[in-house]
């Protein structure tokens, strides 16, 4: 490809930014790479930037060289207590759509009141690992379906969010399933933190529409928390949209709190 390059200036000592290649940026000073931007594309089609940059208005640079060359609407993510970072992608126009907060969730049945929270009646908890394929891929084609007929998956964490295939699913291995009348209708997802073996997140929670106010969701997470107290995992983080009312009250009822949150910001 033939790169793109912008200087803020026509001294020796002048920022040059080059589209080194169809998602990167490059900003060099000096003979000296001074930052660097990136572009990913979510399944969902949405664009998202990052910019890393670490000397003087390089991250500026960046941004107005890849504003120009990349379509609208564009997204990006910043921890919201990194006040300095939000500030330079709203200098460059983009506005806050949506925040997510992390939840530290305990696992501790005494400290979440769950340990006398049994599944409805006729309900039962398969434990994660166990959930078989071909039902864990019904249910997740009736969720993804609910979901896109109502707030649409673009308000799904980026995790979850359909494949190429249109699947959510990528290892059944990380599920526990809520099943009634020999069909799946509910799912909770673990995940292994990346280079944190011991760190368990808690992906998901979804029940099918015509089984929810049930009790079903609380039920799998009453088993899921308890199986990792019984491992010796005393917390596990969550990520929950603060427009989500009831994840957010099925959280806070059990005693978790808030440890972060982050900013979905978009430039249309």
């Amino acid at each position: 490809m033939h790169p793109a390059h912008f200087t803020s200036g026509m001294d020796k000592h002048a920022v040059v930014i080059t589209r080194v290649a169809e998602t990167q940026w490059h900003a060099v000073e000096d003979d000296l790479t001074v930052g660097r931007g990136y572009t990913s594309r979510r399944p969902d089609g949405r664009l998202f930037l990052s910019i890393d940059a670490w000397r003087g208005a390089a991250f500026e640079q960046l941004a107005d060289a890849m504003l120009a060359d990349l379509p609208k609407p564009l997204y990006t993510v910043v921890d919201e207590a990194d006040l300095d970072l939000a500030s330079q992608w709203e200098r460059a126009g983009f506005t806050t759509r949506r925040r997510e907060w992390e939840y530290l969730v305990p696992t501790d049945p005494r400290v979440t009141g769950l340990g006398s929270a049994p599944p409805p009646a006729g309900v039962t908890i398969v434990a994660v690992g166990r959930a078989e394929k071909g039902p864990l891929l019904t249910l997740d084609r009736v969720i993804r379906d609910e979901v896109e007929a109502s707030v649409g998956w673009q308000e799904m964490p980026a995790e979850v969010l359909p494949r190429p295939d249109g699947l959510t699913v990528t290892d059944p291995s990380e599920y526990a399933v809520a099943v009634h009348a020999d069909e799946y209708v509910g799912l909770l997802r673990v995940v292994t933190v990346p280079r944190r073996p011991r760190c368990k997140r808690i992906g998901l929670i979804a029940i099918r529409s015509d089984r929810r106010r049930r009790g079903i969701a609380r039920a799998l997470l009453a088993h899921v928390l308890g199986a990792l107290h019984g491992c010796g995992i005393e917390t596990a983080p969550a990520d929950v949209n603060e427009s989500n009312g009831a994840a957010v009250a099925l959280f806070e009822g059990v005693g978790a709190r808030r440890a972060s949150s982050n900013l979905e910001l978009v430039l249309r």
